[in-house]
């Protein structure tokens, strides 16, 4: 999937000027075009020899118990745990390009226990369910940890934990607010004044720290998805790539579930629906969806040098606290993944490769890159690339019942899929099977995000509220009439 990078060298210059002399970032006029030059425009995990090889389009007609349609995470996860539940259950899974390809294989890795997008969102929305919440985020991990070993998934899973930093002198105290909000929710984080931050991880910008020991793991995503795909097909599951789904609907009230792709046909019982930031072929589930661009790069292996100038001992996946937040960490050959800050929603949901690259923001992320880790002014990046979040108002995952139950739908994981997708696919699950459930039960899973409105007012309320939570961030974090507002709707965001 390597493309020729389009590139603005006059342009980036201007828009580094710029970064610069912002006085959030407090940089000198560093050009990190040099940097940058060598970048190719490919997620570094999909970059990778251990990828599987392709399997075959589903071509002709055929029949099956379940089909999956989306070869990602909950996809996969689905397919796998539906043959774990029930061996003689024949699954299909379809994918409309490669298994992982997609938000799957480009994401930071950060395999986090949250089920709610982090303990504070879930509080506000979910206050009489977080300690069930909580409870299942936690097991879930679990879950996840215990198939990476049955299956002999070699995708670097490490229980690092996370550790959230701020930079900002305001966020110190929400830093201790969300201690002080774990502690009562069962947790033990441990919150770290400047100094403590600066002894975990050598940067200059940190002004505290909050270290969740338990609440993350670091993995190496795309071998997740491929671990995952190989259990699914050494566990009977029929998997078919570059087939997507071009219509879904059923053979009558009683039928089966009839699904079309480009040269093939699969009636199935049952029908899982596992298309995150893609457009769902349940239509009506669209509106709740917005697919939103993050920029990520990945540097060079860093010497012995450069990692003692850096420290790093524990490896904790870090994230910041700004609405324009960074998140970052070590790779398993000791390389620096640095991503965020930007979020980018393009007219009317649009998805397509050429977005993919965008040079302003690359340049932002090598910039301040250069600000959290100036001892490594001499370091280079090989990758630079971008994948689409599927974001939804609430920022978890939501769920769907249609076609008189004979349809599951999950999506809108915003950011914090590589662990909840599991969850969700034990949702699915639970709801094609009709019964109630402790899941099912839940009014996290009952109920729905509010939608999204049309374009053009969709495109016009996601800029306003990016231009709202950049504004915010220069303010020392206090929200405008637009956030409060959308707080007030439960629509607010605040990380």
């Amino acid at each position: 999937m390597l493309r020729s990078r389009n590139r603005d060298p006059s342009g980036s210059r201007r828009h580094l000027r710029r970064i610069a002399a912002d006085p959030r970032i407090r940089v000198g006029p560093v050009n990190r075009s040099a940097a940058l030059a060598d970048a190719v425009p490919v997620s570094f995990w999909l970059d990778d020899p251990a990828a599987p090889p392709t399997s075959p389009p589903l071509v002709g007609r055929t029949q099956a118990d379940l089909v999956v349609v989306g070869g990602g995470y909950t996809g996969l996860w689905t397919a796998l745990l539906a043959k774990r539940a029930d061996p003689d259950r024949d699954v299909v899974l379809l994918d409309s390009d490669r298994c992982g390809w997609a938000a799957s294989g480009r994401n930071g890795g950060f395999c986090a226990a949250s089920l709610t997008h982090g303990l504070a969102n879930g509080v506000e929305r979910f206050p009489d369910e977080i300690a069930t919440l909580e409870r299942l985020g936690r097991q879930n991990l679990g879950g996840i940890a215990a198939a990476v070993d049955e299956w002999s998934i070699d995708c670097h899973f490490e229980r690092t934990g996370e550790l959230t930093v701020a930079t900002e002198p305001y966020q110190v105290e929400a830093l201790r607010q969300a201690a002080a909000q774990s502690r009562q929710h069962g947790g033990s984080p441990r919150f770290l004044d400047a100094d403590e931050a600066r002894s975990e991880l050598h940067s200059p910008t940190y002004l505290a720290g909050l270290w969740d020991r338990d609440g993350c793991a670091l993995v190496h995503p795309a071998r997740l998805a491929w671990g995952l795909l190989r259990a699914c097909e050494q566990s009977g599951v029929r998997v078919h790539e570059h087939s997507p789904v071009d219509q879904i609907g059923d053979d009558g009230a009683n039928g089966p579930m009839v699904l079309r792709t480009g040269h093939g046909e699969v009636r199935a019982r049952q029908v899982a629906v596992a298309t995150n930031a893609f457009p769902s072929p349940i239509r009506r589930l669209r509106r709740y969806v917005v697919p939103v661009y993050d920029f990520v790069l990945m540097t060079e292996p860093l010497s012995e040098r450069q990692r003692a100038a850096i420290g790093w001992e524990h490896r904790q996946g870090i994230g910041g606290c700004g609405n324009q937040f960074l998140y970052y960490r070590l790779s398993h050959d000791n390389r620096i993944l640095f991503g965020g800050y930007d979020a980018v929603y393009h007219y009317a949901s649009a998805i397509r490769p050429s977005l993919e690259q965008r040079d302003a923001t690359f340049s932002t992320l090598a910039t301040l890159f250069a600000r959290t880790f100036p001892q490594l002014e001499d370091v280079r990046f090989t990758h630079a690339w971008a994948g689409a979040i599927d974001t939804c108002s609430r920022f978890c995952a939501f769920f769907d019942r249609s076609f008189d139950g004979r349809v599951a739908s999950a999506a809108g994981y915003t950011g914090l899929g590589v662990g909840a997708s599991r969850f969700g696919a034990l949702v699915m699950l639970d709801l094609l099977s009709g019964e109630e459930t402790e899941l099912t039960d839940l009014r996290f899973v009952r109920s729905k995000p509010l939608p999204f409105p049309p374009e053009p007012l969709r495109s016009a309320g996601i800029q306003m509220t990016r231009w709202s939570m950049t504004r915010a961030d220069r303010r020392g974090g206090r929200r405008n009439l637009w956030l409060r507002t959308l707080d007030r709707f439960g629509m607010g965001f605040d990380s």
